[in-house]
């Protein structure tokens, strides 16, 4: 008797999880992929330049804003008016030792900083427009070209459709534009904040100011926030876009069905392909449908999504009050570990009788903002830990031996075990763990060194590693949303039980009737009251 198609795709489900498919032949898509991911790299970039800037205190060395940006000074003449410009403003005030050269070196990084900005608008505006009007992808006429051999030697190749989109469509996946013109708008709303910030600290208001010429620690912390947002949106839509064909196009099971999919995948919605999803969904959707029916795997997926989202939310958090300690110079004090000088918490410290509203001390009393810092970085790097150790080691994340029997004989489907962790999961969850063990240990280094700028702009750089190993971990989790399983739950349960055909005719014809009505119970429960 022939293996049912079914069994053939939950095999390679089990042993290659959700792949990202970077190649064109599998992925009309990718370039769209790389150019976002490309994006999100500049803006990482950017972001750590930002770090240096602010560490090096080069942000105020420019007093103007020019919204197409400018050369800098190329003549001595030209660097002295320069000069003699930033003289005018509060910050020389504090500095009247720096010498021209010395000036040079921070408007530089601040140059740097701005001009960088707008190549990062030029690369991503420029491409956009590229693909949304003038780039049609290149049709395959039954085999991929090119690296057709590469793609015939995936598991994936006798899945994916070859023949994904027609004449007419652009290679910008279907709905992604609004997402792409939110990324626009963030990334030019940036340069507003970015010089909003800079002027809180050239205003007359800091004339005769005793504490350090500095920008609001406030604006400093929007600024970051807004940065770490467009970084963490960019590269959650490329991989979105990198696993389109995955979550999205309907799977071939056999030459007449093949024929059939590649007609609903020429324009391939998500309306269209959850149409389609009872007699040939998504590999997303065909993961998902396995896991609905064992319950304990199920469970697990769905607590590891949740900790996944609550550990990004985490990092986040501690990204943030990191700016407010870089905002307050709050790491040049406390430079001790556990303790903060012989203290596990410095009360007497941690509030100024002078500030009102007594909530400011959260934001600018340096003892609070170290301390606010202490905690959730060392909360982010546990939680981090317990994840990754939640997700490798309970039983419901690892294939049996009834499961991998069930890939190869649907009648042994009865008491299988449904893996809950593919393999991008359970390798985003290393990363996760290791990134978080690593910052926090940079952290303490920068902390007990008075915080040399090389450790410090590695510890900046490093919170944003452990963001994308989260933000990797939970888009590998994504067949364990709400969204996900609502839109399989009702076509799984109707194929399984309901003689749709495929596993549920096999199934029910073997005796599996009790798994089937099991997971069609948890399906429904865990759908309708377990919010992601």
């Amino acid at each position: 008797m022939a293996t049912p198609p079914l069994s053939n795709t939950l095999q390679t489900l089990s042993t290659r999880g959700l792949p990202l498919l970077p190649a064109t032949p599998l992925n009309p898509h990718a370039p769209i992929a790389k150019w976002l991911l490309t994006n999100s790299a500049l803006v990482l970039s950017m972001i750590h330049i930002g770090g240096i800037t602010r560490l090096t205190k080069s942000g105020l060395s420019m007093t103007e804003w020019k919204p197409l940006g400018s050369l800098p000074p190329l003549s001595q003449e030209e660097w002295e008016e320069e000069f003699d410009r930033y003289k005018t403003f509060p910050e020389w005030e504090q500095r009247k030792s720096m010498t021209l050269d010395e000036f040079k070196n921070i408007f530089y990084w601040e140059w740097g900083h701005r001009m960088l900005g707008r190549v990062v608008g030029v690369a991503f505006v420029g491409p956009w427009l590229y693909f949304s009007w003038m780039h049609r992808p290149k049709l395959a006429t039954g085999t991929a070209s090119g690296s057709s051999s590469a793609a015939s030697s995936s598991l994936f190749s006798s899945l994916i459709p070859k023949i994904p989109l027609n004449a007419s469509s652009t290679i910008i996946p279907p709905h992604y534009q609004p997402r792409l013109a939110l990324l626009c708008a963030m990334g030019g709303t940036q340069g507003l904040v970015g010089w909003w910030m800079v002027k809180s600290g050239l205003g007359d208001d800091r004339r005769g100011d005793r504490k350090e010429i500095r920008v609001s620690p406030y604006r400093l912390a929007a600024h970051l926030t807004m940065a770490v947002g467009t970084y963490s949106l960019l590269t959650w839509t490329g991989l979105n876009v990198l696993s389109y064909p995955v979550d999205e196009y309907v799977v071939k099971n056999g030459a007449n069905a093949a024929k059939s999919t590649l007609s609903a995948a020429a324009t391939p919605t998500t309306t269209t392909t959850t149409t389609a999803a009872s007699n040939s969904p998504s590999l997303l959707r065909q993961y998902a449908k396995s896991l609905s029916l064992t319950p304990a795997s199920l469970r697990h997926a769905q607590t590891l999504r949740i900790g996944t989202l609550h550990a990004i939310a985490l990092t986040g958090l501690t990204i943030v009050s990191g700016a407010f300690v870089a905002g307050n110079d709050a790491g040049n004090a406390y430079n001790t570990y556990p303790l903060m000088n012989d203290q596990w918490i410095p009360w007497e410290d941690m509030v100024n009788p002078e500030l009102h509203p007594k909530s400011r001390n959260l934001f600018e009393t340096t003892a609070t903002v170290q301390f606010n810092h202490r905690v959730l970085g060392t909360t982010t790097a546990l939680s981090a830990l317990g994840l990754a150790a939640y997700g490798l080691f309970h039983p419901a994340g690892r294939a049996s031996a009834a499961f991998k029997q069930m890939t190869r004989q649907l009648s042994n489907a009865a008491g299988a075990v449904v893996p809950s962790t593919t393999p991008q999961v359970r390798r985003g969850l290393v990363a996760l763990g290791t990134a978080a063990t690593a910052q926090m240990s940079l952290g303490i280094a920068t902390l007990l060194n008075y915080v040399p700028i090389h450790l410090a702009a590695s510890h900046q750089l490093g919170s944003l590693v452990v963001l994308t190993c989260g933000i990797y971990t939970a888009h590998s989790l994504r067949y364990a949303g709400r969204g996900v399983l609502k839109s399989v739950g009702e076509s799984a349960v109707k194929s399984v039980t309901g003689g749709g055909g495929g596993a549920g005719s096999a199934m029910s014809g073997i005796g599996g009737g009790s798994v089937i009505g099991k997971g069609s119970a948890v399906v429904s429960k865990m759908t309708n009251k377990v919010k992601l």
